[in-house]
């Protein structure tokens, strides 16, 4: 499983020309799942989002997590994250997993940010045609990867 994670000012997703879900200050979060992930990979995602310190302190520091400041998250299921893009110039998407199995890892990892967070994330719509909006704040993006652990 893999995420890429961006804090930002605001972010919004539309569908069909509806605004499905929106957020000010908190983070975007992109999650790619793959057929061998499971519940070890969305315990480990979810609790290093909520925890990652990258919202600034006092004085100017990341040395806040999304819990410290009270931001919110939208999460939005993005399998392009796993293109292999090794051979050619069309990247291929055999490693991402298909409805059946992302759908409910999917959402899964959406309940388990929400008990985290100690409130509702916003979400996308699993594989709808979605126009993403956001004000990367700093910019920080963060890409993690479940199986690089170390």
């Amino acid at each position: 499983m893999r995420v890429l994670i961006q804090r930002v000012s605001e972010a919004s997703v539309q569908i069909d020309g509806e605004i499905k879900s929106k957020i000010d200050e908190g983070l975007l979060i992109f999650v790619g799942i793959e057929e061998n992930d499971g519940k070890e990979d969305i315990d480990f995602l979810a609790k290093k989002s909520v925890n990652l310190r990258i919202f600034d302190d006092e004085n100017g520091v990341m040395n806040r997590s999304i819990l410290d400041s009270g931001g919110d998250i939208l999460v939005v299921s993005q399998f392009t994250l796993h293109a292999s893009t090794k051979k050619g110039n069309r990247p291929s998407y055999i490693k991402a997993a298909k409805p059946e199995i992302s759908i409910p890892l999917y959402e899964e990892f959406c309940a388990e940010l929400s008990k985290l967070l100690h409130k509702q994330v916003q979400t996308g719509e699993f594989g709808a045609d979605m126009k993403v909006k956001l004000l990367n704040d700093g910019p920080v993006t963060i890409w993690i990867d479940s199986k690089n652990r170390e």
